[in-house]
């Protein structure tokens, strides 16, 4: 039977709770426990498809299509383990639930209410798929106090009884504030919390204190006194230089301990954690550095392209070599075509990402056109490659060429594709449906081309990438995107949608369809990110 640990957060938001649960996650899978992490998000909206990133950072998405919180990046990437649809919940999804069963008359003409329905679908959504699990973390987003996440709080107190207090463990991660002009730690906003989640009945076995500065010994001891807990479970947790580092640096606290001497576990013989001593390493003494620059839209939140920053570091950890990233805003490249080449020089790799909508559009098509003309190593993903085959049908001429995601256009090289054959069957979709869940999502087939560039890199003739985009490259347009050097590499499995385009006359320049970033970890770097810096080490050398 799989044992619970419940992750909670208080003070304030964005303290990292999903890091340090993946970070737990991963030390427990060294000692040679199987795990998995899942999350619930307390706010109303079924998923966070439809929200801006802008608010919440970027959708991740998992293999069977479900559109997630980006902490679920964090889970696959510290422990290989791949996220499904079961690992993420929202409130909105839970309510849509329960709603729809009240409707079908499931209640059997019951009053519906927060316990013990709303309730019991959260301990349902907690409990499902654990099977050949030894530990499933939950971890609640927001913080204690919020009123959105008080059936969770709820929902986790029930559990505790219901499996007993030998299956499950609360750990509670607050702040511990430095106040310069006082020159002190303060323990107290730690104190409050902790007692606002145990007058939900929830009492924590261990306490994760963020903190600036080192947390002195008579400071936890004084936490661990009025916080009930002892005080080798209060685990400080201050800033590292890499996300990679935490889980050595977790473990250096005593953390992975602390949560098994909760469960009566004894902790045995230290974890093999050279894995991830390893990456330190190579993150700490790289043996040169690339510049890659990364023209988007979403340049004020760095969650916005949380996975596609870590894939580029993958790579980077892939070739030995430190990769700095140059955000650079496509719509300054608009509004002034002289910063095109001022901002691109000095970089040894360009990469357009992926997005929605028109604004930035002609500034990444700018950014496309410098890398092809100057032979820079260029790298576009999902919007990023449209924008590259817009790019390549007019520098054949056609200077209308666009997509209908802008509006009507008399040369629509990237149009909205309503109908495509699935192994679940054919999929539909209508121009002027719901935005919410109807995109190609998650996991989809490619065939290679067998002298193609990208075949080289993955080493097979077919791959399974995720995707999340709805529309899709033109074919009728492959001929004068091959007359200008454009070749399509990669299509789907019948052949009427085009998943990678190259150019082969050029150092290294790709564009894919889908979204590679999705699937790289640190231990095991995407092929194309690993190929694109080191193309970009190559082009460094060369100017």
């Amino acid at each position: 039977m799989a044992r619970y640990i419940f992750i909670t957060g208080g003070v304030v938001s964005s303290l990292g709770k999903g890091l340090m649960a993946a970070s737990l996650a991963a030390l427990l899978q060294a000692r040679g426990y199987r795990v998995r992490i899942r999350k619930f998000d307390p706010y109303l909206n079924v998923d966070p498809g439809t929200m801006s990133p802008h608010q919440h950072g970027e959708v991740y998405v998992t293999d069977d299509g479900a559109e997630t919180d980006l902490d679920l990046g964090h889970y696959e990437r510290f422990t290989g383990v791949t996220a499904r649809q079961a690992d993420n919940v929202t409130s909105g999804r839970i309510y849509k639930t329960i709603i729809e069963r009240e409707r079908r008359g499931d209640y059997l003409g019951a009053t519906v209410q927060v316990v013990p329905h709303v309730t019991d679908a959260i301990k349902a959504f907690a409990q499902a798929e654990t099977e050949d699990l030894d530990f499933v973390l939950c971890e609640i987003g927001g913080t204690v106090g919020d009123i959105e996440s008080l059936p969770f709080i709820e929902a986790i107190r029930q559990l505790r009884n219901d499996l007993g207090r030998g299956q499950t463990v609360s750990i509670h991660v607050t702040l511990v504030p430095y106040i310069a002009a006082a020159g002190e730690l303060k323990t107290k906003p730690t104190q409050h919390s902790v007692r606002e989640l145990a007058a939900l009945g929830v009492q924590p076995d261990v306490l994760v204190c963020r903190a600036e500065r080192p947390l002195p010994a008579g400071e936890r001891a004084k936490i661990a006194q009025f916080c009930n807990v002892p005080a080798s479970a209060v685990i400080p947790a201050l800033d590292a230089k890499s996300i990679y580092a935490v889980p050595l640096q977790y473990h250096g606290e005593g953390l992975d301990v602390e949560v098994l001497k909760a469960f009566g576990i004894e902790p045995g013989a230290s974890p093999d954690l050279s894995r991830w001593s390893g990456i330190v390493e190579r993150l700490e003494n790289p043996e040169g550095e690339v510049t890659i620059g990364v023209v988007g839209k979403y340049m004020g939140v760095p969650d916005a392209y949380k996975s596609l920053t870590e894939a580029l570091v993958h790579g980077g950890i892939a070739n030995q070599v430190k990769v700095n990233i140059q955000w650079l805003d496509a719509e300054l490249f608009e509004q002034d075509q002289a910063e095109v080449a001022a901002m691109l020089e000095p970089m040894h790799g360009i990469l357009v990402p992926g997005g929605f909508g028109e604004r930035g559009s002609e500034g990444k098509i700018a950014g496309v056109r410098f890398a092809r003309e100057r032979n820079v190593p260029f790298f576009g993903i999902c919007l990023g490659m449209q924008m590259a085959c817009i790019e390549g049908v007019r520098a054949q001429g056609v200077a209308n060429a666009s997509t209908t995601e802008f509006g009507p256009t008399e040369e629509p090289v990237v149009g909205m594709i309503t109908e495509w054959m699935t192994a679940d069957g054919l999929q539909k979709r209508e121009a002027g449906g719901d935005l919410g869940g109807t995109m190609r999502l998650g996991a989809y087939t490619a065939k290679l081309g067998g002298n193609s560039v990208v075949g080289s890199i993955y080493g097979g003739e077919t791959i399974s990438e995720r995707h999340r985009h709805r529309y899709e490259v033109n074919t009728a347009y492959k001929p004068v995107l091959e007359a200008g050097g454009l070749v399509f590499s990669g299509m789907s499995p019948d052949g009427t949608l085009p998943e990678i385009v190259e150019r082969p006359d050029h150092p290294w320049f790709v564009g894919v369809q889908f979204h590679p970033e999705l699937k790289s970890k640190p231990f095991d770097p995407h092929p194309l990110f690993a190929s694109f810096i080191a193309a970009a080490v190559k082009h460094s050398r060369l100017v």
